[in-house]
């Protein structure tokens, strides 16, 4: 799954603008003291209720969504953002420590994830999908 085809990746090494979803309040402040020590700026939020507001205010280049949360789950919240037309197309990641089958995968894939990550996630994993976001596309030779 490849975000750079749908939006314009931001400079390599800038920062990013990024929304941590979560109802575990431990994913949520882990993720954005990870993030925000690799220089990204980073808003969090414990619940799906409070995702489309944060998206409005903050508009992220970035959102890590978990899938079960209450108030609305991450799929229907990817959905829901990937269907404003008043932002451009954020980097949508899905993170679950509940559905990681393959279906579900498949799943995040199909309703516009463009990444998975089982929890625990790996942070390094995760960092290097954020730095190729971030990073040019190839030039053509």
């Amino acid at each position: 799954m490849n975000a750079s085809a749908r939006n314009k990746s931001p400079a390599a090494g800038s920062e990013l603008t990024i929304l941590v979803a979560d109802d575990d309040r431990d994913t949520v402040e882990t993720l954005a003291a990870l993030l925000t020590d690799e220089g990204h700026l980073v808003h969090a939020v414990t619940s799906g209720a409070l995702v489309e507001e944060a998206v409005r205010r903050f508009k992220p280049q970035v959102c890590i969504l978990d899938i079960e949360m209450p108030g609305k789950n991450g799929y229907a919240l990817v959905q829901d953002i990937l269907a404003r037309s008043d932002l451009p197309k954020p980097l949508m990641i899905a993170i679950s420590g509940v559905w990681k089958s393959q279906t579900d995968r498949m799943l995040a894939e199909v309703v516009g994830f463009d990444h998975f990550f089982a929890k625990p996630a790996d942070p390094a994993a995760l960092i290097d999908v954020l730095a190729a976001y971030g990073s040019p596309p190839p030039q053509a030779a």
